[in-house]
């Protein structure tokens, strides 16, 4: 079972800081999972939500700050005091951390409410200039994104996200085209995806915290799980 750290090590450091990234590349793990919007000055930083009210002690849209202005921000606090000071990361020092480790990086695009003009391009180049293009996975909703990414390059792994349970899952992300499909934890039982694993198709599954739930997948043939729980995870499946 491939293990990736869901927005870092999320269950014992702030998500998508450099201080759950930094854990997470200390483990014997697959690799990270984290998320990507636009500043509004076209700086591509690592947050999840469109705004950063519930991760920092500011209150907007990421798009409606400068980078410089994000920086003001304190995106530790709201966790844990230990983790005050925390700053939002960019893209560039996460890559730069990773390239260091022989571990993944699943770049999840968050276009799927505003469209940020550019954010593909400026993505790849990113991870071009870290060298990581063979261990990067680029992954979205926003399924015109990955369209949009397979357009500017075709060596890029791409995976679609899915929130639903989707009627023939596989001939649909063959579609787009995309080389492997993330699902709930739910929809990973229903047929859809067990006949998408019957052909061979890479499956990764979100967000399996329970160790039970991961013993279960592996049985069903799933190749990756995303966890808050990593180092849980990884000595499990030691």
């Amino acid at each position: 079972m491939e293990i990736y750290a869901h927005r870092g090590a999320s269950s014992t450091h702030p998500e998508n800081t450099m201080a759950a990234f930094r854990q997470a590349a200390e483990l014997a793990i697959t690799g990270v999972e984290l998320d990507v919007h636009m500043t509004k000055d076209g700086e591509v930083v690592v947050i999840h939500d469109e705004k950063i009210d519930r991760t920092s002690n500011g209150q907007g849209f990421v798009k409606d700050y400068t980078l410089a202005q994000l920086r003001e921000f304190d995106f530790g606090s709201w966790f844990d005091e230990r983790f005050t000071g925390e700053k939002i990361p960019t893209l560039t020092e996460v890559l730069a951390l990773f390239a260091a480790t022989t571990q993944r990086v699943n770049i999840e695009l968050k276009s799927d409410v505003f469209m940020y003009e550019g954010l593909e391009q400026k993505v790849l180049a990113i991870v071009k200039e870290h060298q990581m293009a063979t261990r990067v996975i680029i992954s979205s909703f926003d399924h015109e994104a990955l369209q949009r990414v397979y357009a500017l390059d075709e060596d890029i792994e791409i995976a679609a996200l899915f929130g639903a349970v989707v009627i023939d899952i596989e001939a649909y992300t063959k579609r787009i085209p995309a080389q492997a499909m993330h699902v709930t934890l739910p929809s990973a039982f229903r047929n859809s995806i067990a006949q998408a694993l019957r052909h061979d198709n890479t499956v990764r599954v979100y967000t399996v915290n329970d160790v039970l739930y991961a013993q279960e997948l592996a049985l069903l043939g799933v190749d990756s799980i995303f966890t808050d729980q990593p180092a849980e995870m990884a000595a499990f499946f030691a």
